[in-house]
C-alpha cells in the first residue's frame, strides 16, 4: 500500500459513449485516458447496467496497455449514479449501494451507475481493495426551508454538479487555511449546466435543481421560467415534451441562438450580433441574482463566492460576476472541471484518516415531513 502519502487511487467516471479513467498518487496524476466505447455497441445493450462487462473489457485492455497494476492500486472510486438522495461524502462500495446503481433506485438511467460497479469489480481483481463513490450526483442536504413550495405535497429536490462544487470549496477552504466546515462559501458550476448553491459549514443547504428546471439559462437549459407564461405556452398548442426539451436539452442559448456553443454566442456577441449579446449578458446576470439568493440562504457572512467549469475560462464572464458580486464577498475562479481528481481526493482523506467513510442506507436523505 502507499505511504499514506501517496496513495494510488484508480478513478473510473463513466459518461454517455466513453469512460474518463484516471491514476493518481497522492494529488499527482501518473495517467489519465478517455477510453472511448462504440456507440453502435453500445445500442445493442438493453440497460444501462449491462454495458457492465463491454466497457469493462475495453477499460481492461487501456490499462494494460499502458502498464496499470491493479494490484499496485490502494483504492478504486466509481462515479456514482442511481443511488437515491443522500448527504455529501465518501461512500464505501458494498451490496447495498450495488444493487441500488445496478437498478437505477433513483428512477435514471444513467452512464454514471457504472462507476461504481465497475470499481467494485476491479477492487475485487486486486484481492479485495477498497471501493468508493465521492459526492454522487444525488447529494441532497437541502435544509427544510430549501424544500418547500407553496403547493401542498408539492417539494423541491436538487440536481447539482455536487462532486465539483464540494471539491471546489474543499480546497477553497485550504487555501485559505481553514477547514470546509468552518466556512460559508456560495459555490458555482458554469459549463453546459449552470449550478449556484449555498454551502453552510460543510453542508450543501440550497441550490438551484438544474434537471427541474431551475437557475440560469445554460448553453442548452431554459432555466427558471415564469409559471403562467409556460401554461400560456402550452395553451398555444406546444406541448408538454416540447417544454421538457426546453428544460433539459433545447433551451437557452439553443433557442435563444440556435447553438449549444458559448464560443460560438461569445464570438457572435463580440461582432455585433444583438441576439448573441443578449442571451450571453441574460446568461451572466441570471448567475449573479441566485448568487445573490444563496448568499441570503447563508444568512450572509459569506467567505468566498467561487466559479467552477469550462465556461469559467472566460475572464470577461467571471469579471461580469466580480463586478455584480464582489460586494457579497471575494469571487475567486477554478476554471474547468477537476472530476477525477475530486474524486481521488475523496479516497485519500479517508485512507489518511481525516475523512470517515460513509455508508450508504438505501433509504432517502428526505422522504417527507412527519407533521
Amino acid at each position: 500500500m502507499g505511504d499514506g502519502r501517496n496513495w494510488r487511487v484508480l478513478v473510473i467516471n463513466p459518461g454517455s459513449t466513453s469512460t474518463k479513467i484516471g491514476l493518481f498518487e497522492g494529488d499527482r496524476s501518473v495517467f489519465e485516458k478517455t477510453v472511448d466505447h462504440d456507440a453502435a455497441e453500445l445500442a445493442t445493450f438493453p440497460g444501462i447496467s449491462d454495458q457492465l462487462p463491454y466497457r469493462r473489457a475495453t477499460i481492461m485492455q487501456t490499462l494494460s496497455e499502458n502498464d496499470v497494476d491493479l494490484e499496485s492500486i490502494d483504492a478504486f472510486v466509481g462515479r456514482g449514479g442511481g443511488l437515491l438522495p443522500l448527504a455529501g461524502g465518501t461512500y464505501a462500495i458494498d451490496k447495498v449501494l450495488l444493487d441500488h446503481a445496478r437498478r437505477g433506485a433513483n428512477g435514471v438511467q444513467h452512464p454514471a451507475q457504472l462507476g461504481s460497479q465497475i470499481a467494485h469489480e476491479l477492487a475485487c481483481e486486486a484481492g479485495g481493495k477498497p471501493a468508493f463513490v465521492v459526492n454522487p450526483p444525488d447529494t441532497d442536504e437541502l435544509c427544510d426551508e430549501a424544500r418547500m413550495t407553496g403547493v401542498e405535497g408539492v417539494y423541491r429536490h436538487v440536481h447539482l454538479h455536487a462532486l465539483n462544487l464540494k471539491e471546489t470549496a474543499i480546497r477553497h477552504a485550504e487555501s485559505l487555511g481553514r477547514s470546509y466546515d468552518d466556512c460559508k462559501f456560495v459555490v458555482c458550476h458554469i459549463g453546459g449546466g449552470i449550478s449556484v448553491s449555498a454551502h453552510d459549514h460543510g453542508r450543501m443547504i440550497d441550490g438551484n435543481d438544474i434537471v427541474g428546471g431551475e437557475g440560469p439559462m445554460t448553453p442548452t437549459r431554459s432555466g427558471s421560467l415564469p409559471l403562467v407564461e409556460v401554461l400560456n405556452y402550452l395553451d398555444d398548442g406546444h406541448t408538454t415534451s416540447e417544454v421538457r426539451l426546453l428544460t433539459l436539452k433545447r433551451g437557452g442559448f439553443v433557442s435563444l441562438c440556435g447553438t449549444s456553443d458559448a464560443r460560438e454566442v461569445i464570438a457572435r456577441a463580440e461582432s455585433g450580433d444583438a441576439v448573441a449579446h443578449r442571451a450571453w449578458d441574460s446568461m451572466a446576470y441570471q448567475t449573479c441574482k441566485w448568487i445573490g439568493a444563496m448568499a441570503c440562504a447563508l444568512g450572509g457572512g459569506v467567505d468566498g463566492i467561487l466559479l467552477g467549469g469550462g465556461m469559467v475560462h472566460n475572464s470577461a464572464l467571471v469579471d461580469a460576476i466580480r463586478n455584480r458580486c464582489s460586494w457579497i464577498a471575494p469571487v475567486s475562479a477554478y476554471p474547468g472541471e477537476f472530476e477525477l481528481e475530486a474524486m481521488a481526493a475523496g479516497a485519500r482523506r479517508v485512507l489518511d484518516g481525516s475523512e470517515s467513510a460513509r455508508s450508504y442506507t438505501g433509504e432517502p436523505a428526505w422522504s417527507g415531513f412527519s407533521s
